[in-house]
């Protein structure tokens, strides 16, 4: 019996412990800057780092990727589309954010080669760099 206790405590703290190492939070709202990665594709684009990150008052939060080519022109992520504005030479996105802590995984579409590519890549933030924007 009591060693069916211990098991079921040991379990408790550790079903508590995944609970406290989820997710990490977004912070409160407001606009703050995040270092980000690029992995994917063949090396040749990347986007601006540190990014824009956006939290509304709502818990949401928006990512402003600005990608080094004006050749994208609409991003997947979750299954959504999301369509580019163009500026200054580079291709930009607002999109959404749901944690800092998991490597967001999005597809891209450029029209830089004969015919248009969709193109996976992975997106990771440095939680460490996040700061408030000035």
């Amino acid at each position: 019996m009591k060693k069916k206790i211990v098991v079921l405590v040991l379990a408790a703290v550790l079903l508590l412990g995944s609970f406290a190492c989820g997710k990490k939070a977004l912070p409160e709202e407001g606009m703050y800057l995040i270092g980000v990665t690029l992995e994917g594709g063949t090396g040749k684009a990347s986007i601006q780092s540190p990014a824009q990150l956006t939290v509304f008052q709502d818990g949401k939060a928006t990512l402003l990727v600005i990608w080094s080519s004006d050749k994208y022109d609409y991003m997947l992520v979750n299954g959504e589309r999301y369509l580019s504005t163009i500026s200054d030479g580079h291709s930009m996105f607002a999109i959404p954010v749901e944690t800092l802590d998991q490597p967001l995984e999005v597809t891209a579409d450029t029209t830089a080669m004969s015919t248009p590519h969709e193109i996976a890549y992975t997106i990771t933030f440095d939680t460490a760099s996040l700061k408030p924007a000035s």
